[in-house]
Order: C-alpha cells, then structure tokens, then sequence
C-alpha cells in the first residue's frame, strides 16, 4: 500500500470513529518511520504539526517499550492508558519500521474509554487495523 492510501484510510476511520463515540477521539494522527534507527514524520493530522516532531522522544512515553519491540506484526496496535495532553495514546505498525500514531490531546485513553461508546468507536480501528495487515504500507528505500 502507498502512503496516500494509509493516510486516506486514516481520514476515514478517524471520521467513523468520531461518528460512533459522538466526539473526537484521537485529534491528532501521524504516520511515522522508525527505519534504521531514525525517525521521520511521513504524515500528519492534527493541531500541533511542529510541536508533534519536535517532542516526540517526550510524548511516546508509554509507547516507547512497544514501538521499539519486535514482537509486533502489522496491524498489530498497542494503547497507553493514562496519557493526557500531548503523551500519545496508541500505535499500529502498517509496514516494516512504520507506525500510526493516535492521540488525543485532551483526555486520556483512560477516560476515552470509560465512555460506553468507546466499543463501538474501535471497530472502524480494528478494521483498519485488518486492512493494513492484509496489504502493509511499502516504503520506498
């Protein structure tokens, strides 16, 4: 898949998402490549275009451990519980060294999903999820 394809199946789960939970759930998503040990910004959506590279080491937090651990495949996708503001809330691999970044830069996943609408907000995550896995984002090397 090319990068223009993921950052359009994005746009669309995050709008699904938004639909079923009845209000923003993450306002902020990027695509980002960790491949060879340096890390690039691919895409981005949301309110802090220069803040989100310029404190990524900060914000990853509790994603830290998972994005640099090789047991994830794509379409696998980990959440932090208690990030707020800016401190990430989830990740998906989509292809060989890169990831989607999702954050709410409000509330935190734990409050995210206290909410009852929050099962079926992840649906439209899940499917995106599958639809990575079926076919991985390619970058060009």
């Amino acid at each position: 898949m090319r990068l223009d394809h993921v950052t359009e199946l994005i746009k669309a789960c995050a709008a699904q998402m938004d639909a079923r939970y009845g209000q923003v759930v993450f306002d902020e998503w990027a695509i980002i490549s960790l491949a060879a040990r340096r890390g690039r910004v691919l895409a981005y959506m949301g309110p802090r275009k220069e803040g989100f590279q310029k404190n990524f080491r900060t914000d990853v937090g509790a994603l830290r451990e998972g994005l640099l651990n090789p047991k994830y495949s794509v379409g696998d996708f980990e959440f932090a519980r208690h990030g707020v503001g800016p401190a990430f809330e989830a990740f998906m691999v989509v292809g060989r060294g890169a990831y989607i970044i999702c954050n709410n830069t409000v509330q935190s996943m734990d409050t995210i999903a206290q909410q009852p609408q929050w099962l079926g907000a992840q649906v439209p995550f899940v499917e995106l999820s599958e639809r990575v896995r079926a076919d991985p984002l390619a970058l060009a090397v």
